[in-house]
């Protein structure tokens, strides 16, 4: 069957079976950033946003998708880099393979919280912290973006 979706702001008819997940589909396109790790939504490493939606991928029927917008990490290069530079500031994106998935959310929070307080950012993230590096340095380095990103909306 075919689908069409918006695909980080292109459109795209997609050849899919049935049963496959928009994880899988999306990492056919070349979107190597949605990771692939648990396959049962524990993990969050496929996040991705669905209609400006965060949702893991791996969960989601790609026919779901059809006739929807996508954004991928790879959509996302500025917003990401400045992520990942408060990260690797405190040293806690040590392997980086969490990476994408974690700025998916720290985005999709940055979208709906206005404010957030630690306890959302927990909330919004509770999956994705990463199992390499400390937790502590990581939740420095969202709360470092997201005020960084206050004072930016600010000048």
């Amino acid at each position: 069957m075919k689908i069409n979706l918006t695909i980080n702001g292109k459109e795209k008819e997609i050849e899919i079976a049935p049963d496959d997940y928009l994880s899988e589909v999306l990492r056919r396109e070349g979107l190597l950033g949605v990771k692939k790790g648990c396959d049962t939504e524990s993990c969050g490493l496929c996040t991705v946003h669905l209609d400006d939606v965060a949702v893991l991928s791996c969960g989601t029927l790609a026919a779901k998708a059809h006739g929807k917008a996508i954004t991928t990490i790879e959509g996302v290069e500025k917003k990401a880099e400045k992520i990942r530079y408060e990260l690797g500031k405190r040293g806690v994106d040590q392997c980086g393979y969490c990476a994408p998935g974690t700025i998916m959310s720290i985005l999709y929070l940055e979208k709906v919280v206005k404010d957030p307080t630690e306890e959302d950012i927990n909330r919004y993230l509770k999956g994705n912290f990463c199992r390499c590096s400390g937790y502590v340095g990581q939740l420095e380095a969202i709360k470092s973006y997201l005020e960084g990103q206050k004072h930016e909306v600010c000048e």
